[in-house]
């Protein structure tokens, strides 16, 4: 399977209960793969994680706490009621939730990275969705913490912490480093490749270009800080950032396990 042609495959649903991190009566937590868009798209159900949780539940209405990039893999959070969806937002927008990612970046390092550079949409350019950092009026508040684990071979896997919730902060702090999410198909090397992705799928471009069919980011674990106490959540690294590791890095399952656990 291919999962980054021109079209993203439908998924299996006698695989998608190996994605279930936790599922109870009031919340379904996913750990999503890097190649499947959570919202519904034209080609039925089966083709994001909204349609396919629908299907594995039987609900008509489910309540997405939080979404991700297509190619970001990692925690997703369902609630299955309203009241529970509400608590868990509420919790996002009054910032009692601390969320980590792990990312690998082009390039090594030793020490913490504190980026503290505001973000906006970028004016012109060929990809409309790129935003970058910048200091004008339109420009937010964006706060990111680069934690690295473990260095070798040129490349870094690292901890992310945000602070902030800009649309594609990560990316767009680490192109500032100039530490580049690796895999990135809009602020990695050259993001014509994102248009080209678009259109036609991967191609040998791409393949020459990029180490890795997808931006190596993976959303790892949610803590919700309640005031009746902390509820958190962990999603293991998926297989695909692992084999990079793996290959690009030379790191044993054993280094990968005592770094990230299971």
């Amino acid at each position: 399977m291919n999962p980054y042609g021109e079209e993203a495959p439908l998924v299996d649903l006698a695989v998608f209960p190996e994605w279930i991190v936790q599922e109870d009566e009031n919340l379904l937590v996913i750990n999503k793969p890097g190649w499947l868009v959570c919202h519904p798209s034209k080609n039925g159900p089966l083709s994001s994680l909204v349609g396919v949780v629908r299907e594995h539940t039987g609900a008509e209405k489910l309540h997405l706490v939080a979404r991700l990039d297509r190619e970001t893999s990692g925690l997703i959070v369902f609630a299955k009621r309203p009241s529970v969806a509400r608590k868990f937002q509420m919790a996002i927008q009054n910032r009692i939730v601390k969320k980590e990612y792990l990312a690998i970046l082009g390039g090594e390092f030793d020490q913490t990275i504190h980026v503290d550079e505001p973000i906006a949409r970028r004016r012109g350019g060929p990809v409309i969705v790129k935003s970058e950092v910048s200091y004008d009026r339109s420009s937010q508040t964006a706060v990111t913490d680069f934690i690295p684990l473990i260095s070798k071979n040129g490349y870094t896997l690292c901890r992310v912490e945000p602070e902030t919730g800009r649309k594609h902060q990560i990316r767009v702090h680490a192109e500032f480093l100039k530490k580049r999410v690796v895999g990135d198909k809009i602020y990695g090397p050259d993001e014509t490749l994102y248009i080209e992705f678009i259109e036609n799928g991967w191609t040998d471009r791409l393949e020459a270009a990029l180490p890795i069919k997808r931006q190596a980011l993976h959303c790892y674990r949610y803590v919700f800080n309640f005031p009746e106490g902390p509820i958190s959540f962990a999603a293991p690294l998926q297989q695909d950032m692992l084999e990079f590791c793996e290959q690009h890095m030379g790191l044993s399952a054993d280094e990968m396990a005592a770094t990230v656990g299971d």
